[in-house]
C-alpha cells in the first residue's frame, strides 16, 4: 500500500507540476502581453489549483503511512528524514496556501491586469517554495 501511494505521489507530481508552471507562464504572459482575462485563463488556473491540491491530499495520506514521514519526526538529525517528515510537507503547505490564497483573491479583482498580476505573484510564489523543497534525490 505505501508504496502505491509513494509512486502515485510521485507521478502526479509531475502532472501537478507541468499545470502549475502552465498557470503561472499563462499569467505573466497575460500579464506582459495586457491582454484580456478570459475563461480560458481561468481554466487555466482552476486546473492548476485542482492538481496541487490533489497532490496534497495523497501527500497527506502518504505522510501517515510513510515511515519517512509522521513516524520519523524525531529523528531530526538525518537530513534526509528531516526533509521528508518536516521540511517538503510544511514548505509545500505554505506554498499552496499561497496558491490557494491566489485563487480567492482574483475572484474579487475586477481588472484582467490586476488579475493576472495576482495569479503570476500568488501562484508563482507558491511554485518556487514547492519546486524548492521537492526531495530531488529520491525522486529520480
Amino acid at each position: 500500500m505505501y508504496e502505491f501511494i509513494q509512486k502515485f505521489h510521485s507521478g502526479w507530481a509531475y502532472l501537478a507540476l507541468l499545470v502549475l508552471v502552465i498557470a503561472v507562464v499563462n499569467s505573466l504572459i497575460g500579464l506582459f502581453s495586457k491582454k484580456e482575462f478570459t475563461s480560458k485563463d481561468r481554466k487555466i488556473a482552476v486546473f492548476g489549483l485542482a492538481g496541487i491540491h490533489t497532490q496534497l491530499l495523497i501527500g497527506l495520506i502518504l505522510y501517515f503511512v510513510s515511515p519517512k514521514g509522521f513516524a520519523s519526526l524525531g529523528q531530526m538529525s538525518v537530513a534526509e528524514l528531516r526533509l521528508t517528515s518536516l521540511e517538503h510537507p510544511l514548505i509545500n503547505l505554505i506554498g499552496i496556501t499561497l496558491i490557494t490564497i491566489g485563487w480567492m483573491k482574483h475572484k474579487k479583482l475586477t481588472t484582467s491586469e490586476s488579475k493576472f498580476k495576482t495569479f503570476s505573484i500568488y501562484y508563482g510564489l507558491g511554485l518556487i517554495l514547492i519546486l524548492s523543497r521537492i526531495p530531488w534525490s529520491l525522486w529520480f
